[in-house]
């Protein structure tokens, strides 16, 4: 046996009836929070705040790149060798 219940009412209407709180206050701060953070981090994506953020990298880097692979060229060759 198969019994259908169709309810016609608003989601605002379901939440009461299944008791359920209404997060309507709590949505929109949260919608508030992510715009300001957004608003907050697209002046980060301006070109010259990237240029600024990446090139703080470039020296130190570039520096620790080479002496990783300095030091794994030569843990290769090490291991190459016959003992």
């Amino acid at each position: 046996m198969k019994i259908t219940f169709e309810i016609d009412c608003s989601p605002v209407e379901a939440r009461a009836f299944l008791g359920l709180p209404d997060v309507s206050a709590l949505n929109a701060r949260m919608v508030e929070e992510m715009q300001a953070r957004m608003t907050a981090n697209l002046s980060m994506l301006a070109p010259d705040e990237l240029m600024k953020n990446w090139m703080s990298f470039g020296a130190g880097a570039q520096e620790q790149f080479t002496k990783l692979m300095t030091q794994t060229a030569g843990l290769g060759a090490g291991a190459a060798r016959p003992k």
